[in-house]
């Protein structure tokens, strides 16, 4: 029998004495989502183990914040769009604001906003980070209705990440994800644009963290084939490039650091 991966984060104190109390913050970055957002806000609420939704409202021009809030959400605005990876950052500040001094900082559960009432579902997601198995969980989604792409995207970040780390993810793409306080600093700062699973992703295992897949049982609003799923994979697909790209050059120069540092002494 193969025995189970150990994290890299610190399991908390209380965690193995057998009584874990670490609670779970659902950060939900949305933008445009006042249709579907009350649902994902309370079907992320009865999350085991989740004490805190917060929706951050990425810049939208609909009432998303006043329908997330209604629905018993926590809510922080952008005055304009600043993108995913701003809207993750500024969620992960808001949490850690909220933590409670003398208890473990809360995991981190980000859901995309138009989940719905799937958004429960994320909650095999928790098991692993909560129990010390892996830092990072990231959600494998069945196939979705409706969906357009020919994986080329997937494919690329796919191959990217098990070029720069030995590790292939079935779905790197998939932004449904959590992970410990300690992983998130570590992937900071964040990808920008569609690339912030995976650069996240690389930068983690880079470091030593541990990363799962899990299956949940999501349904989301899937980009179809039409010319407007066709620009979103496109801008994708030069993200993920961007993403990629930037560690490989980040790579690079630490090698040269780590050879000179070598040559010096």
């Amino acid at each position: 029998m193969n025995a189970l991966p150990v994290a890299k984060t610190t399991r908390p104190g209380n965690a193995q004495a057998g009584k874990n109390v670490q609670r779970v913050a659902a950060v939900i970055p949305a933008k445009d989502e006042a249709e579907r957002i009350a649902a994902t806000v309370r079907s992320a609420r009865a999350i085991p183990h989740v004490d805190l939704v917060l929706v951050v409202d990425d810049g939208s021009e609909d009432d998303t914040q006043h329908v997330a809030r209604a629905a018993g959400a926590v809510v922080v605005r952008h005055s304009h769009n600043r993108g995913k990876a701003a809207a993750m950052e500024t969620g992960a500040a808001v949490v850690a604001m909220r933590d409670a001094d003398g208890r473990p900082p809360r995991l981190l559960m980000f859901i995309d906003g138009d989940l719905g009432d799937t958004a429960v579902n994320t909650a095999p997601l928790v098991r692993p980070v909560r129990e010390g198995v892996a830092d990072l969980a990231i959600a494998l989604l069945p196939k979705q209705a409706g969906a357009g792409g020919r994986g080329i995207v997937v494919g690329a970040a796919r191959r990217a990440i098990e070029a720069m780390t030995g590790w292939s993810p079935s779905q790197p793409l998939s932004g449904m994800r959590c992970l410990t306080r300690e992983a998130f600093e570590a992937a900071t700062p964040l990808a920008r644009g569609w690339g912030v699973e995976t650069g996240m992703t690389i930068d983690l295992l880079r470091k030593g963290y541990v990363a799962v897949e899990v299956p949940c049982d999501l349904k989301h609003r899937a980009s179809a084939n039409d010319l407007k799923g066709q620009i979103h994979r496109a801008a994708q697909y030069r993200d993920v490039l961007l993403a990629v790209n930037a560690r490989k050059m980040r790579g690079a120069v630490d090698a040269v650091r780590h050879a000179g540092s070598n040559v010096r002494s």
